[in-house]
């Protein structure tokens, strides 16, 4: 099965800027029938230039282009699967943080790289060498089922052991269903808050070396405890001697970057090295998993980026009144310390509390749930990490968030067939549902989808048999998962984060309301969407649907 399109690049449409513009400009894949990279910029808020380049020959718009950017063009095209990538999001990143070949180039460059590699690649052999025979020991002695849950326990500690890449890892593998089965999903997921903290000066000492002077300078005082620990890093409260302000401080783990790059470099060689068997046997692309994976963990690893992250988020929501971003101090925070506003908000989980304030819970929920919609149907830029530790309820109403490290973008392109797939799954037609799912890439083209379109029946009708007002995407998911195991179905990362931001919101909603119809408070707001929006292809999707036949047969609310 072959996962990489030939024709990978055509017409590529990006910016020239080396980070990601705000949604404004979004990066759109187009056809063309020339092979060449294009550059061209809509109207956004600051002047910026445009520039077309050919893969011909190296002059933009007359001006000849330096060595340095025929390489990073060379770093665009080198990878395939990166290519994949690119074609599946219906965008192109000329300017990478991460390709096969800049990991590999930075790990082989540093002194004593061969040594390094050989220690390490031992350290993770040796590890996963023994927990996998334990595993295959379980299945010769027919204990295998019963062992299961001391085992995912045993795995969750095998990999914080093994360090940061592989606490990521094992995040990134809970919402992978086509990865690993629900029983070790399930406590994967512990991996997203209980991660051990590193030692307070050791921070201090970090924070100190991004801003060039003592704590003492800029704070009048720091947390003596972390308020939270992750993966990569962990967050202080402080006050700002200047002004008073309570501040957040979140400061990147020590030495993190060589050790990230290092366990990169071993995981595409593995990778490379199982490609073909894991194409043939589980139809997925091990290239492509840790290509996702790289790409997205270097992006967290620098802080400027997740500082640019909550600027765009600033700007999509200045105008809604119930939603809270917190603002970055831009001149406090580097690449491994980002200071911001502390959001002073109560817990999204504790009902009792968000009560106690006042705060109408069923408004609260509303609130929470337009906010979802509006990132990934309006922005195309939503937050990929939305756990309980990540939203708070703010005393006035509000929904505030926090944490923008793991930050998805969805193109127009990818926005349309996902409306294409609920507008199909309204009207009961599964055989372009199961197309729906080639052109977002959980099939590969060429798949005979027949197999599958009576299994996508049984869980649409399993799911909405009650009506649509009581469809939750948890149940939809449960089944899902076993689809995903029994064909070669593979789960894009953005969608990934797409159907974890979905199940994290909805147990959030029934956390503080137990009877809350997620789809029927969605619903006007999705409606309203569709028939306001200028593309005339989002209208004529909702006009597809039969939303008369629904209302008339009470399968969905008055409104």
């Amino acid at each position: 099965m072959d996962l990489i399109n030939p024709n990978c690049i055509n017409s590529l449409v990006f910016s020239t800027n080396k980070h990601r513009q705000t949604n404004k400009c979004r990066n759109v894949f187009s056809t063309s029938k020339e092979s060449s990279f294009r550059l061209s910029t809509a109207p956004q808020r600051s002047e910026r230039f445009s520039t077309s380049i050919s893969a011909s020959d190296a002059s933009v718009n007359g001006v000849t282009t330096t060595p340095a950017d025929k390489r990073s063009l060379e770093l665009v095209k080198s990878s395939k699967a990166m290519e994949q990538l690119d074609i599946e999001r219906g965008v192109c990143v000329p300017f990478r943080k991460y390709t096969p070949e800049t990991v590999r180039n930075k790990v082989l460059e540093s002194r004593g790289a061969v040594i390094s590699l050989m220690s390490r690649g031992v350290e993770i052999v040796w590890s996963l060498g023994l927990y996998w025979s334990n595993l295959t020991y379980d299945c010769l002695v027919g204990r295998d089922k019963e062992v299961v849950p001391d085992r995912a326990r045993q795995l969750r500690n095998l990999l914080c052991n093994l360090g940061p890449s592989f606490i990521k890892a094992g995040q990134v593998l809970a919402n992978r269903p086509d990865i690993v089965r629900e029983d070790y999903m399930n406590e994967l997921c512990i991996l997203q808050d209980d991660v051990p903290s590193f030692p307070n000066q050791v921070a201090f000492n970090i924070i100190e070396e991004e801003l060039g002077r003592p704590l003492e300078a800029v704070f009048s005082k720091i947390s003596s405890q972390t308020i939270a620990a992750a993966s990569l890093g962990q967050v202080y409260r402080a006050t700002l001697r200047e002004t008073g302000e309570d501040v957040a401080i979140k400061v990147q783990r020590p030495g993190i970057e060589p050790i990230i790059y290092r366990d990169l470099f071993l995981f595409r060689t593995l990778a490379s090295f199982l490609n073909g068997i894991s194409i043939q046997k589980l139809g997925c692309n091990a290239e492509l998993i840790v290509d996702e994976f790289g790409e997205k963990l270097l992006e967290e690893l620098d802080y400027t980026l997740e500082a640019r992250n909550m600027e765009d988020f600033l700007e999509n929501f200045k105008d809604d009144p119930t939603v809270k971003i917190p603002r970055v101090y831009k001149r406090l925070s580097g690449s491994r310390v980002l200071v911001m506003e502390w959001i002073d908000g109560i817990r999204c989980t504790d009902p009792q509390a968000i009560k106690g304030a006042g705060i109408d819970v069923g408004g609260f929920l509303t609130v929470g749930v337009s906010a979802a919609l509006r990132q990934l149907l309006e922005f195309g830029l939503f937050h990929g990490d939305p756990h309980p530790g990540n939203i708070f309820a703010m005393r006035d109403g509000r929904i505030a968030y926090v944490d923008f490290g793991n930050v998805a973008e969805l193109s127009q392109q990818n926005k349309q067939i996902l409306i294409d797939a609920v507008v199909h799954a309204v009207n009961e037609d599964y055989a372009e549902m199961a197309n729906d799912f080639t052109r977002l890439g959980f099939l590969a083209k060429g798949t005979d989808v027949s197999p599958i379109i009576p299994a996508l029946e049984a869980i649409w009708q399993n799911s909405s048999g009650k009506g649509l007002a009581d469809f939750n995407f948890r149940s939809v998911t449960g089944q899902f998962n076993k689809l995903v195991y029994n064909y070669r179905i593979r789960i894009p990362e953005r969608f990934s984060l797409v159907i974890r931001s979905l199940l994290t919101q909805e147990g959030i909603c029934f956390t503080l309301k137990p009877d809350f119809k997620f789809l029927e408070v969605a619903y006007p707001y999705v409606a309203k969407r569709l028939l306001t929006d200028p593309n005339p292809a989002l209208r004529e999707r909702l006009i597809q649907a039969k939303f008369k036949e629904l209302a008339s047969s009470k399968k969905i609310g008055p409104n």
